[in-house]
């Protein structure tokens, strides 16, 4: 996993993304679809319409970094909207990364209620 530094947003662009999109195509989708800079220090993440393959866009301080995921099995679950951003906790995006569904993680054990 990424060391992403205090106050780093993550964003999900809803929807699909043309993998075929590079460092520029995925840059100029961030600033005219999410208007946002890909330049800021932000993490955005894409995915490709069948589902198991995600490309993350993040800016480091030294330069662009695309990092790219296929899942062997299953698919990365993803917002239903259509268009967009979502908004990540760190660990959701590890959930995300992991193949976990992020959005309705169940916790294995709760703790006995005091009293």
């Amino acid at each position: 996993m990424i060391d992403l530094p205090p106050g780093t947003h993550i964003w999900i662009a809803a929807g699909f993304t043309d993998m075929r999109r590079g460092f520029l195509g995925l840059s100029t989708m961030v600033e005219t679809v999410l208007k946002q800079a890909p330049y800021s220090g932000h993490v955005f993440v894409f995915r490709g319409k069948r589902g198991d393959l995600i490309k993350v866009l993040w800016f480091d301080g030294d330069g662009l970094c695309l990092l790219q995921k296929r899942l062997e099995r299953g698919r990365f679950v993803w917002p239903q909207a259509a268009e967009g951003t979502v908004s990540l906790t760190r660990a959701q995006l590890s959930m995300l990364l992991e193949g976990i569904d992020w959005r309705q993680p169940a916790r294995t054990w709760q703790p006995p209620m005091a009293g």
